[in-house]
């Protein structure tokens, strides 16, 4: 059975990703290294979402781990208290 994800920060992450290039969301809340996985997640039962993008571009990721558009920020933080 998976634990859940605990907020990694309460506010999103500004991260600049590179056309074709593999990223990996931390799912779990529990990385050192927000919003990207380190590895922490060994355990909990909740695996990191690997995603990539067709361009450059900077994006607004989910660091409380409540978005319903993972890994991109969707606002959920505002209702965290």
């Amino acid at each position: 059975m998976a634990l859940d994800p605990i907020p990694g920060g309460k506010e999103p992450v500004s991260v600049t990703v590179k056309a074709g290039e593999t990223y990996y969301w931390c799912r779990c809340g529990r990385s050192k290294k927000q919003p990207g996985c380190d590895g922490s997640h060994a355990g909990t039962g909740l695996e990191p979402m690997k995603f990539s993008s067709a361009t450059d571009m900077t994006i607004r990721m989910c660091a409380c781990k409540q978005t319903k558009k993972a890994p991109f920020c969707d606002g959920s933080h505002l209702d965290l208290k």
